[in-house]
C-alpha cells in the first residue's frame, strides 16, 4: 500500500496542465493536446495500444477508458483487471484473488461495446502482468541489454516511499 502513500513526483506547471488539459478538458481526446506546438490525436498514432483499465478504478471508470476503441483505428488490446486504480495495476503475479478479461480489436475492425467486451471474454484468474509481459514480447524486436547501475543506488522500491 507504499503506493497509496506517495506524492505526486511531477513539477507544479506539469501537474497542474496534465491534470488541466488531458483530464477536465480531455484536450488529447478531442484532439486539442499540442506538442510541440501542433495538435496531435489518438489517431496520429500508428502502433498497437494495450490499454488497462480496473474494475473499481475512481479516477478512470474502465467504461470511459474503454472508450478509447472509439477514439482510434489501430489494433487496440483493451485489459479489464480486478481491482481499483492503485490495486488493480500493481496486482503482481501470484497475488490472490486477481483476475482479468483480455480481448484485442484488430486494425479497423468494428466496434465493439463494453457490455458485449463482458459478455465475450471470460475471467481468467490470476494477475494481468503475464498477459502484458506476452503481449510485449510479440510487438518487440528482443531483448535489450540492461543499463549497469549505479552502486550507490538502493534496492526497489526505493527509500522514497518512506519518506514523509
Amino acid at each position: 500500500m507504499s503506493w497509496n502513500e506517495d506524492t505526486t513526483r511531477m513539477p507544479y506547471r506539469m501537474h497542474s496542465e496534465y491534470l488541466t488539459h488531458l483530464f477536465q478538458h480531455n484536450d488529447f481526446a478531442e484532439g486539442r493536446y499540442c506538442v510541440g506546438g501542433q495538435p496531435v490525436a489518438l489517431t496520429d498514432i500508428e502502433t498497437p495500444m494495450f490499454v488497462v483499465g480496473t474494475e473499481r478504478d475512481h479516477v478512470s471508470p474502465w467504461r470511459s477508458v474503454y472508450k478509447l476503441h472509439l477514439l482510434t483505428h489501430h489494433a487496440l488490446t483493451f485489459l479489464l483487471t480486478a481491482g481499483g486504480h492503485n490495486a488493480g495495476i500493481v496486482s503482481e503475479p501470484g497475488h490472490p484473488g486477481r483476475h482479468y478479461r483480455v480481448a484485442t480489436r484488430d486494425a479497423d475492425d468494428s466496434f465493439r461495446s463494453a457490455d458485449a467486451f463482458l459478455a465475450e471474454n471470460a475471467q481468467i484468474e490470476g494477475s494481468w502482468w503475464p498477459c502484458w509481459t506476452q503481449w510485449l514480447s510479440k510487438h518487440s524486436s528482443g531483448r535489450a541489454q540492461a543499463r549497469a547501475l549505479e552502486a550507490d543506488l538502493p534496492d526497489a522500491p526505493g527509500s522514497y516511499v518512506s519518506e514523509p
